[in-house]
């Protein structure tokens, strides 16, 4: 059985992340997880902070606050929100680490050695009002590709076209707004990506049918324009310095790498962070390192950051010339938006994680994100969508029968799961159903299709309604009561099943349903197709609770509080 590495996108350290950024990479990396664990999987899910780049110098810059003290307290201002959104990571680090910076000096040593980087005299960005060399994101102005004026000096937001500074019409400084730039000439390291070119295409080929056709469509595309050699090293007082030992003369100016060369490598780095909390008993070199038949590593992100890896990290790995292993699934996705417009952190338009968990529990927007998960297009938060599916799956299909089910239980049999009656015709017809629906939502996850797994669930979820409706235990009741505690036994059983199989959905959710019932040893970590169709897991004269409502409705009168304060379209 492989063992599974999972990375989610490094978010970026300037500022909480909004529900897009959630869902384009953390979450479905975290529901993934715990599924896998789940099936008795070997299982590390990595992730960190991106903290290096012009975004953490600027956002430091805008608060008063020396970068690296800046950058530890978003950090922390980050996990706290992650934990609230009860992402499991195995660890969550920081690409500011000793370790990233070891590893990243490593690489790019080996790069050197093996001819993959040149040293190159440039002609760069410098204004004279802020008395330095601007680097990437410094710079600002409208994208020549797509006309946008907001376009940073790395990438254009608005049509993912990787520029440099210089592309850029009517260039700004983004630290001083002066159009007063100069071209003046510098030097840099450039990573000879047009040496490996060939490298990277034969490598992509190989994954052409096993990639979602986002992933593989975008790498395509870059290759297809051909791979440019790119500079690696920027102009900041914060990030990864260059070896003095290797650039002797670009150390003394103060270099430091490029963000987007060492934030991929931080997911080796952050591994070595883990595994440096407990070296007797974690290895992280046994993940990553000459691993190719014994790791299964998948990348979850959305679609802006896959050119960077399934192009320029790879070809990073493939420069160095050693066995690092490389991804073997990118799971793309596209964009959430907010009403048909773009959420964005910079211009704070839409909803945030942090505002979200102040309205309601994580659970709620858990289950609603990866349900309209952005898999095969784009796909529109909107209030009115959000408050349906609130009300319609998490509230009446599973809350109300969770609660429906126990509290009848209870006001006409006590505390105990009642005893009585045998499973017949219905029964046998419910567990072939449940069986069959388990095998499609399983299905699902391992292939990693979010919504149809999330469609499933909700069709796990149903399927109980039906046979409650259909049994009737308020009025079995009156005429045949074994029969009806039969029923009622059977549904609580589909709780406990639930309970089980919800847990990467809806985690807190599924903790709840669980302990409802005192079961001496309830240590199942998911549920045979055999299991389903006997449903005896909690046996007759277990005690059990009728805990508080799982999911409270929503109302016109929140749906108008929410509009009022987030507005009900995106601003221009």
């Amino acid at each position: 059985m492989a063992r599974h590495l999972i990375t989610s996108a490094l978010p970026y350290i300037n500022g909480i992340k909004h529900l897009g950024n959630m869902v384009g990479s953390m979450l479905p990396a975290d529901v993934y997880s715990r599924y896998l664990r789940q099936r008795g999987h070997d299982v590390l899910y990595i992730c960190a902070t991106d903290e290096h780049g012009t975004p953490a110098e600027l956002a430091a810059k805008e608060q008063g606050l020396p970068v690296d003290e800046f950058c530890a307290q978003a950090h922390d201002a980050q996990k706290a929100v992650y934990d609230g959104f009860a992402l499991a990571f195995d660890y969550f680090g920081r690409s500011s680490s000793p370790e990233n910076r070891e590893i990243t000096q490593h690489f790019a040593r080996r790069l050197n050695e093996n001819g993959f980087i040149e040293e190159r005299s440039i002609r760069q960005v410098y204004s004279p009002v802020d008395g330095r060399f601007l680097p990437d994101r410094y710079v600002e102005g409208t994208c020549p590709h797509c006309g946008y004026d907001k376009a940073r000096g790395d990438q254009c937001e608005n049509c993912t076209r990787v520029l440099d500074p210089t592309d850029l019409i009517n260039p700004r400084s983004a630290i001083s707004g002066s159009t007063d730039l100069e071209i003046r000439e510098t030097k840099h390291l450039f990573l000879l990506q047009s040496k490996l070119e060939n490298e990277v295409r034969e490598w992509v080929s190989k994954h052409d049918k096993d990639w979602p056709q986002l992933a593989s469509s975008i790498a395509h595309k870059w290759l297809t324009e051909g791979l440019h050699d790119r500079a690696i090293t920027r102009d900041l007082d914060w990030g990864v310095p260059v070896p003095a030992d290797t650039w002797p003369e670009l150390a003394a100016e103060g270099k430091v790498f490029y963000v987007w060369f060492d934030a991929p490598i931080e997911y080796i780095g952050a591994t070595k962070e883990w595994a440096d909390q407990d070296p007797e008993n974690r290895d992280w070199k046994s993940w990553w390192y000459d691993v190719d038949t014994d790791v299964r590593y998948t990348e979850f992100m959305a679609k802006d950051n896959v050119p960077f890896h399934t192009v320029m990290f790879p070809a990073t790995e493939l420069g160095v010339r050693e066995p690092w292993k490389k991804v073997d699934y990118v799971k793309a996705f596209n964009w959430l938006t907010y009403y048909g417009g773009k959420f964005s952190t910079s211009q704070k338009r839409g909803v945030f994680t942090d505002q979200a968990l102040d309205i309601l529990p994580a659970d709620y927007w858990r289950y609603f994100l990866i349900a309209n998960a952005p898999e095969s297009d784009d796909s529109s938060f909107t209030w009115e969508h959000f408050t349906a599916t609130v009300n319609k799956d998490l509230a009446d299909t599973l809350g109300n029968f969770v609660n429906r089910v126990l509290s009848f239980s209870r006001k006409r049999f006590g505390d105990d799961v009642p005893a009585g009656g045998t499973p017949g015709e219905a029964e046998a017809k419910l567990g072939d159903e449940i069986a069959a629906l388990l095998a499609e939502y399983e299905s699902h996850m391992e292939s990693l299709q979010f919504r149809k797994a999330a469609a499933a669930l909700r069709a796990l979820w149903s399927a109980g309604n039906s046979y409650l409706e259909e049994k009737a235990p308020w009025l079995e009741i009156k005429t045949d009561k074994d029969g009806a505690a039969l029923t009622l036994r059977t549904a609580m059983n589909l709780i406990h099943l639930y309970a089980v199989v919800s847990e990467p959905f809806i985690p807190a959710t599924a903790k709840t349903m669980r302990e409802a019932f005192a079961l001496a040893d309830d240590t199942a970590t998911w549920v045979t197709a055999d299991e389903v169709k006997a449903l005896t897991a909690v046996p007759a004269g277990t005690p059990f609770t009728v805990p508080p409502v799982l999911f409270a409705k929503l109302t016109d009168e929140d749906l108008e509080t929410y509009k009022t304060r987030f507005g009900g379209e995106p601003t221009a």
